[in-house]
């Protein structure tokens, strides 16, 4: 049995923190599966990513303690299913405006008759033979909170069998308020919307996430009540430690 310790850190009350990979580079996955943080999100849906280098990731996270999770592209059955095959232990999915769109995720996700995922698996079988008896209460399902129309939907999203909680995207949620995200943790109305969403978890007793823009944001926002927390990725972390080295030899 593979134990998801985020999850269990989450149910637990805590906060569980990830960090995003969107390069499409298996050995970032690697560096950083052992750097202690809680998970990894490998991002399908705007990361550089295919099938075969999802795997090479996959294989590469086994170095390290960090639970592989990752973010489908779309909410599709199909993806949904092939990310779980190869032995992600969690599921983040996008756009989810409605309780008939968190329906459609969450089924996807298990196998009947708690859901329609369909039987069989691919790289996950690295996981032992008693995998499909443990697979359905170990994974973590998230569904994206990132609408004005999924913020007044959110109860009933969040009371969805087999959503173990959200993750938040601000920006999204900003555009479809007429709110540019530069500007989006300035208005109020935007605040409101994010705090309507954490009530939804608290009365559904669903995990609260957020896309965290780094380890800061996202301690903030654990503060706030969030848990399921992303605190910056692979590409800012290159990008922010590169411009910081041209400053000291450029200054």
């Amino acid at each position: 049995m593979k134990i998801n310790t985020a999850k269990q850190l989450m149910l637990q009350g805590k906060p569980a923190f990830g960090y995003s990979l969107g390069l499409g580079s298996p050995a970032n996955a690697e560096l950083l599966s052992t750097s202690g943080i809680d998970f990894l999100l490998l991002d399908r849906q705007h990361g550089s990513w295919g099938e075969e280098s999802t795997i090479a990731a996959l294989i590469a996270m086994a170095a390290g303690t960090a639970v592989p999770m990752a973010r489908v592209a779309r909410n599709d059955y199909t993806m949904i299913g092939r990310l779980l095959d190869e032995g992600m232990l969690g599921i983040v999915v996008p756009m989810v405006h409605t309780a008939e769109d968190a329906k459609l995720a969450a089924d996807a996700c298990r196998f009947p008759p708690t859901g329609t995922r369909s039987w069989g698996w691919g790289r996950a079988r690295v996981y032992g033979a008693d995998y499909p008896a443990w697979i359905g209460e170990q994974l973590f399902v998230a569904v994206q909170i990132e609408s004005i129309q999924a913020v007044e939907n959110a109860e009933a999203i969040l009371a969805t069998p087999g959503v173990d909680g959200c993750w938040l995207g601000p920006s999204d949620l900003a555009l479809s308020m007429g709110i540019a995200p530069g500007v989006m943790f300035q208005r109020d109305e935007h605040a409101r919307a994010i705090e309507r969403v954490l009530e939804a978890c608290r009365n559904t007793g669903k995990i609260p996430g957020f896309a965290g823009s780094g380890p800061q944001h996202a301690l903030d926002l654990a503060k706030q009540g969030f848990q399921f927390l992303t605190a910056g990725g692979d590409a800012g972390f290159l990008s922010s430690g590169a411009n910081a080295g041209v400053k000291l030899l450029k200054p």
